[in-house]
């Protein structure tokens, strides 16, 4: 319920299972708040070692299209989930940038991106090439 401004949330005679429940909700709704006040970002680098990986945005941000991933001719197209946009980091080379409202499309968009650049058959300590998460939080204005 609602008091003078404020969201409560009360549970009477409830087990640790229920108030972890409870607890939950209540970070999905402060997420939701957060995200709509100031939105969430995250910043993926493109690693690699030999070949350059292209990532190209499309859709007007709603679609990433990558390539030459180990030297492998295969485009992995990736589309991002609703509300949530890509787009490349101007001061960074080989960085992009990944922004929405809602922190749990955000954050999936971004593992979907991570996901489709795996190596297989390979050993991943010597084949060290992705994308991954360097840096992820709401954008301050």
């Amino acid at each position: 319920y609602t008091c003078s401004g404020e969201v409560r949330a009360k549970m009477y005679f409830a087990k640790s299972k229920q108030l972890s429940m409870l607890r939950t909700v209540c970070s999905h709704i402060s997420n939701l708040f957060e995200g709509v006040e100031k939105k969430f970002q995250y910043k993926m680098r493109l690693v690699y070692a030999h070949f350059p990986i292209n990532a190209t945005i499309t859709n007007g941000g709603a679609t990433v299209e990558l390539r030459n991933f180990l030297g492998e001719k295969r485009v992995r197209v990736v589309n991002m989930l609703p509300g949530v946009k890509v787009e490349k980091s101007s001061s960074t080379k080989d960085e992009l940038v990944i922004s929405g409202t809602d922190i749990d499309l955000t954050s999936r968009s971004a593992a979907l991106i991570r996901q489709s650049c795996l190596v297989k058959h390979k050993d991943i300590r010597k084949f060290l090439d992705g994308v991954y998460v360097s840096e992820h939080g709401v954008i301050e204005d």
